[in-house]
């Protein structure tokens, strides 16, 4: 991402946060940032690792803080089959269902909108009287360009 898409991307985070009435701390701030900053998913303790460049007192909680307030306003997804995340590619938009095209290869992670996923799975969940509140499709197998090598 280049430097001027992730000051964008910063900047709508910051106004959705405004708008939300939540508080986007110079710490979760930063977090988002080094999101920003990744081609591919990254784990909690990389994080931090990267955090402690420039605040050295970071400890564990922090970055899980951080990352729970960052889930919760839709800036980030959590890949559960690896324990990582990575930044939501239109997080200015409704709460809404992604498939995660993860690599074995090389690891990059293509985030794609599932709307006929999104609708089935809420026919499913309005039938059994169920409230979806977070649903994330995660898809594993080979990228083109690593397939082609």
């Amino acid at each position: 991402m280049t430097i001027s898409n992730q000051q964008t991307l910063l900047s709508k985070a910051e106004t959705l946060c405004l708008e939300r009435g939540v508080r986007l701390t110079p710490q979760r701030m930063a977090v988002l940032r080094l999101m920003a900053q990744q081609n591919k998913a990254i784990s909690a303790y990389d994080l931090l690792d990267l955090l402690r460049i420039t605040e050295p007192q970071a400890k564990p909680p922090t970055i899980y803080r951080a990352l729970d307030f960052l889930l919760e306003q839709g800036f980030i997804h959590k890949i559960e089959s690896n324990n990582s995340y990575i930044l939501c590619h239109h997080f200015e938009a409704p709460p809404h269902t992604s498939a995660l095209l993860i690599c074995h290869g090389c690891g990059s992670v293509t985030e794609k909108t599932t709307d006929a996923i999104e609708h089935s799975l809420l026919k499913l969940t309005k039938e059994a009287g169920f409230k979806l509140q977070h649903s994330v499709v995660e898809v594993h197998g080979i990228c083109d360009k690593c397939s082609k090598k």
